[in-house]
């Protein structure tokens, strides 16, 4: 089975798509099926399963399966040691959720991600400063800002799984920070202009960069690929839910068991065909 290359793009991008529903409502699962006593365990399991994901795929380093060990090792641990150790938190310390007219729009872990900006700046000045990167956009911005005229940069070793998860995390990172700043009506609220920009200018970059990845032949890239495209697109999805334009039925697993089993399966597939039928067609070569 050849895979062409539209093909290869499009099924990157529904795979990464589909972990966003599904892993919201992987946590909302969790929460519920283990309650507030074991519910951490399960999350540092769940982060330490994430962590020898990334661990064997730098040591295989093989380009395909690396970079979906570290795709599946960065959503492990984003969920299990970063998002919920922001709920043990806002647990532990009594810190309750945003509401509006008697509805939860803000869970208390996400109130407090915010004051994390001052790590994510550092993050960021390691990229634009520490090396070449592999990210078109540092790579536009280091030659924007001058920065490759000033600081000598050596090109970052090619570690497909610790690149791919450090992609996946940076990208969660960045834009739950920049809805969650929008959402704050200290600053700008969830109707005000800006939030518009933000929820269009999504869809149109994620759009131009859709256009770039359906001419991807290559599966593991188009997956590394499909991270930034998917992320920047969901920005749009989401702030369209906080709209209440449709009902997010992956915050409501339990209600909508059939529609997420059925995204689950349809998952399942795409992830069987986009790892093994690229291997096959390789063979065939």
């Amino acid at each position: 089975m050849h895979i062409k290359k539209p093909i290869i793009g499009i099924l990157a991008f529904l795979i990464v798509l589909l972990t966003m529903p599904l892993g919201h409502a992987a946590m909302i699962i969790m929460e519920k099926s283990f309650g507030r006593e074991y519910i951490y365990h399960a999350a540092i399991i769940l982060g330490i399963i994430g962590f020898i994901l990334v661990v064997w795929g730098t040591l295989i380093n093989k380009e395909t399966k690396s970079t979906f060990l570290g795709l599946f090792g960065g959503l492990f641990i984003w969920t299990g040691w970063i998002e919920f150790a922001y709920v043990y938190y806002a647990n532990r310390y009594g810190v309750e959720p945003l509401m509006l007219n008697g509805e939860i729009v803000t869970k208390p872990e996400y109130l407090i991600m915010p004051s994390s900006i001052g790590f994510w700046v550092i993050l960021i000045m390691f990229y634009l400063f520490g090396s070449k990167s592999g990210c078109r956009f540092f790579n536009w911005l280091q030659k924007k800002l001058k920065i490759r005229n000033t600081v000598k940069l050596k090109p970052a070793v090619h570690n497909f799984a610790m690149t791919t998860m450090m992609e996946l995390i940076a990208l969660l990172w960045t834009f739950y920070l920049v809805l969650l700043f929008v959402y704050d009506s200290n600053f700008l609220g969830d109707r005000h202009p800006v939030t518009y920009i933000v929820a269009f200018g999504s869809l149109l970059w994620s759009l131009y960069l859709f256009i770039k990845l359906i001419k991807i032949s290559k599966v593991a890239f188009a997956i590394r690929y499909a991270i930034p495209t998917v992320i920047i697109f969901w920005n749009f999805v989401e702030i369209l839910g906080r709209w209440d334009f449709f009902k997010e039925i992956w915050i409501e697993p339990g209600k909508y068991w059939l529609e997420m089993l059925l995204i689950f399966i349809v998952f399942a597939v795409l992830l069987v065909i986009g790892f093994f039928g690229k291997r096959k067609s390789k063979i065939h070569m």
